[in-house]
């Protein structure tokens, strides 16, 4: 009798133990296949952008801030001279339908079987330009006043426009975060912009 209570037991705590685990989408081995490859493309997407950096510039990834209500989650903010620019990226695998000023894309992935799979996904560019906007406020209400400027990274390149917000690899990268726009920002300004960050 206590020795089929104790295999009850047993029993019960690993399956408790296997609804932890599968419950924990921090564990890359239970990840769902999309969101497994979502964060292996912010990792390559990152990788991309530190090449492109030059010794000044700040990097700051996966950032979580607010402004008047709204949340935004940033891929990749950097700071330096030139600036404060936003990347997001992007891991879209298959062809791409959509406008510049769509507020969703069409996204159409073929199977080795020939099978077509549509999905609807985010347009990036509307996004950035939310969360240029966001970040903007997010800086100014903690005393820092500066122009934003806000990109998408498709990381296979299957972007269904030709935009100026969108990014095309380390040469796009390394060209629009070090090409003089605005006014230069002094060291001061560039310091206090990455305290801030650095504070999310």
């Amino acid at each position: 009798m206590i020795w089929n209570a104790l295999g009850v037991l047993a029993v019960l705590a690993v399956i408790i133990l296997i609804a932890v685990l599968i419950s924990r989408t921090d564990l890359p081995a239970f990840q769902p296949g999309e969101r497994r490859a979502g964060h292996q493309g912010e990792i390559t997407a990152t990788e991309i952008i530190r090449s492109a950096l030059h010794e000044d510039d700040r990097l700051f990834t996966n950032l979580s801030i607010e402004y008047d209500g709204r949340p935004a989650e940033l891929d990749n903010v950097i700071v330096n001279k030139y600036g404060v620019f936003i990347i997001e990226v992007k891991n879209y695998r298959g062809r791409i339908v959509g406008g510049e000023d769509d507020y969703e894309w069409r996204k159409y992935k073929t199977t080795s079987a020939g099978k077509v799979y549509e999905k609807t996904v985010k347009n990036p560019i509307r996004q950035v330009k939310r969360q240029t906007y966001i970040l903007a406020h997010y800086l100014e209400e903690n005393g820092a006043r500066v122009w934003i400027r806000g990109y998408a990274m498709l990381l296979y390149g299957n972007s269904p426009v030709e935009s100026e917000y969108i990014l095309n690899g380390r040469e796009d990268t390394e060209r629009v975060i070090h090409t003089k726009d605005r006014d230069i920002l002094d060291a001061d300004t560039v310091g206090r912009i990455a305290a801030i960050l650095s504070s999310v």
